[in-house]
């Protein structure tokens, strides 16, 4: 995604296009943040007349409001990215202008990855300096590789040097991105203590070394979950101002994000509009909270909690599953029987206990509810 403030824009957009092997914008299942907000982020950069930290495209307000949404001068509507505490989302923009680099934690489903994207995208115009952490990762993929038939014949050289994401980021004062932090071996992350504390990545092949330049800073994510995977070293820990994002605080908030996110989402995979959907979202939603809280939303009956997240990001799988079940297979009309199944696998993970818990819930809270004995009958079906 692109997001200069003048021409820029259009012209990034036009070469990522035109690019070998890319898709065309329209084309791309999944496009970048940068194009996919392509004119919010022109509208902002236009507008925005604060002070910028050097090769930022936007402000650190701007870039807030981006996330945030709003509505500038001209009328130019910024729908929200994210929905949750402002001071969250400022604090970690904040961050970014330091020399700190900036860890997104919280548990699965919390749009850490989300905001990490529409970060990269605001500040530097480009989210795709990535790397993706995995129990697999190299050294490599943080720091730099070798183009080995050009090592062969010439022996280690510039050229034959094949730079990392963050390497680029550094050229470049760009934002980096590593994923999944604390998947990433140790030994793999502690690559980065240097990067992040001396702003120089050395390469002794060469006997040289990249010094970031001014602009460049990094975001990670890290799950709660992993804790005790691969924990950080305190010394990493120190080089990165962390920065929790909660789970949805409201049902009415959780069931806003979904709505957003599910309708995007089927705009890019041509489902129809679904204007009726918005009361199956609203009970996806309180039964992911109900089951994730173990408690119903009156308070009056405590619940046993399966082994799963239920994240905000399950739901948004669920409806969309919905969705095109509806669409391909129904009337177009999101109805119970079409999110019963999706509900059901985001809940039973464990064919044992999950299940149990399911069956508890089904009979001690759907069955006696007003207005649901329609996707009571639904999950039953499916549960047989």
């Amino acid at each position: 995604m692109t997001v200069p403030a003048t021409t820029e824009a259009t012209e990034a957009a036009e070469e990522t296009a035109g690019a070998p092997g890319a898709a065309p914008v329209g084309e791309a299942l999944r496009p970048h943040a940068e194009d996919a907000f392509a004119d919010e982020l022109k509208a902002l950069a236009a507008a925005d007349d604060r002070p910028r930290p050097a090769r930022w495209r936007l402000s650190p307000w701007a870039v807030a409001t981006y996330l945030l949404g709003g509505t500038l001068p001209d009328g130019t509507v910024i729908t929200p990215k994210y929905v949750g505490p402002r001071r969250i989302v400022e604090v970690a923009v904040t961050t970014l202008a330091t020399d700190r680099a900036l860890l997104l934690l919280g548990v699965p489903g919390t749009a850490k990855t989300w905001v990490s994207e529409h970060l990269a995208a605001a500040v530097s115009g480009d989210s795709t300096l990535l790397v993706q952490g995995t129990a697999g990762t190299p050294e490599e993929a943080i720091r730099y590789g070798w183009n080995y038939a050009q090592l062969l014949a010439h022996g280690p050289s510039r050229d034959a040097l094949v730079p990392s994401p963050v390497m680029r980021a550094m050229s470049d004062g760009m934002t980096a991105r590593v994923e999944e932090l604390t998947r990433i071996p140790a030994d793999v992350q502690d690559s980065l203590i240097t990067i992040l504390s001396e702003k120089t990545l050395p390469i002794p092949e060469l006997g040289q070394e990249v010094q970031a330049v001014r602009g460049f800073n990094l975001i990670a994510t890290a799950n709660d979950r992993d804790r005790g995977v691969n924990d950080l070293s305190s010394a990493l820990r120190r080089r990165f101002n962390t920065v929790v994002l909660p789970l949805p605080a409201t049902p009415d908030a959780e069931v806003e994000i979904v709505s957003r996110r599910v309708d995007q989402t089927g705009r890019s995979l041509d489902l129809p509009a679904a204007p009726e959907a918005i009361d199956e979202i609203r009970r996806v939603v309180t039964v992911f909270r109900e089951l994730r809280d173990g408690v119903t939303t009156d308070g009056r009956t405590r619940l046993k909690s399966p082994s799963g997240t239920l994240s905000t990001a399950e739901a948004i799988s669920v409806v969309t599953n919905g969705l095109a079940l509806a669409a391909h297979f129904g009337d177009g009309v999101l109805r119970p029987g079409d999110v019963a199944a999706g509900i059901l696998g985001a809940v039973v993970r464990d064919p044992a206990a999950d299940r149990v818990v399911w069956q508890e819930y089904l009979e001690t809270v759907v069955r006696e509810r007003d207005g649901w004995k329609d996707f009571y009958r639904a999950c039953r079906e499916v549960s047989v």
